[in-house]
């Protein structure tokens, strides 16, 4: 692979005030028609022909999809706004893909898995609650308003967990894991929050 965007050295500090339009959570301010690349590494080129997506860990089936296989799944959209901890909101964004519960049901997981470890192909983690994934509230995405996603924004596919602030939707993603505990991730062990709710502010340890 090789690297076309230098790591984003904008994770720090308190985002600028938000106007009044209800839509806002706490903090954060409209983008509009832009949409800022914010990354923790350098971004990849990943083929679709190289790309896979593995659901391991505490399931019954460990399963690994390349792009074919994931595409025979059935397909799904998110429609709504998205929200970074940078202190941003995107309104009306349209994504398509898949649903995280569909690779679930595929995987099977164990009645004692309580959260999930989301890795990208290029090493990031991020932690969640399996809540958080699961019932059609995340979804593994290739498509942005009709186009192939953009590898600065994550393509060629990444994970989408919109209720919860941007940093938790894994760019370049290879795989959920599932856990009985909770596992930090790359920002959680550098201080962040580690359920995100951007409705409640909830962007550092201490929030």
């Amino acid at each position: 692979m090789t690297s076309a965007v230098e790591p984003t050295r904008g994770f720090t500090g308190r985002s600028r005030a938000a106007d009044r339009d209800p839509r806002l959570p706490p903090g954060q301010y409209d983008a509009r028609d832009t949409w800022p690349v914010l990354s923790a590494e350098v971004t990849p080129t990943i083929a679709t022909e190289d790309w896979t997506f593995r659901v391991d860990g505490l399931v019954d089936g460990p399963r690994t999809w390349d792009w074919d296989a994931a595409h025979t799944l059935p397909g799904s959209e998110y429609r709504g706004d998205i929200h970074c901890v940078t202190g941003w909101s995107k309104f009306g964004v349209r994504f398509g893909g898949v649903s995280v519960d569909a690779f679930l049901e595929a995987a099977r997981p164990s009645p004692a898995a309580t959260h999930v470890v989301a890795w990208s192909h290029t090493g990031y983690a991020a932690n969640l609650p399996l809540a958080d994934v699961t019932g059609g509230r995340a979804w593994i995405v290739w498509e942005y308003d009709g186009a192939p996603l953009a590898p600065e924004h994550g393509g060629p596919a990444r994970l989408v967990v919109p209720h919860l602030y941007f940093w938790k939707s894994t760019k370049w993603i290879a795989g959920l894991r599932l856990l009985d505990h909770d596992e930090s991730g790359f920002w959680e062990q550098n201080g962040y929050h580690h359920r995100g709710n951007p409705w409640q502010e909830q962007r550092y340890a201490h929030d």
